[in-house]
């Protein structure tokens, strides 16, 4: 995700006061956030879920309509959203 640099404080709040509450759900075993050594209002939420059905189900929650929506007003460029898999 890419912040207005002016955004940055604003944004790392937002995540430290959901971060629990994000590993609270169900399926969740692992968030944190990481940010781009190159590009310093750029910042990465990593996170481990027991499935791709535990993850959808997140994002379907009220938590995180309401956690998004006061975070996509702070970017300034679309965010990008992938998941990954071990090979």
């Amino acid at each position: 995700m890419t912040f207005r640099p002016d955004e940055l404080d604003t944004f790392e709040a937002i995540f430290t006061a959901s971060k629990a509450q994000i590993r609270a759900f169900p399926g969740c075993q692992h968030v944190e956030l990481l940010y781009d050594i190159d590009m310093p209002n750029v910042r990465v939420t990593y996170s481990l879920w027991d499935s791709p059905g535990a993850l959808e189900n997140y994002r379907k929650s009220d938590f995180f309509r309401a956690t998004w929506a006061k975070t996509k007003v702070l970017f300034s460029e679309k965010a990008m959203a992938f998941s990954l898999g071990k090979a």
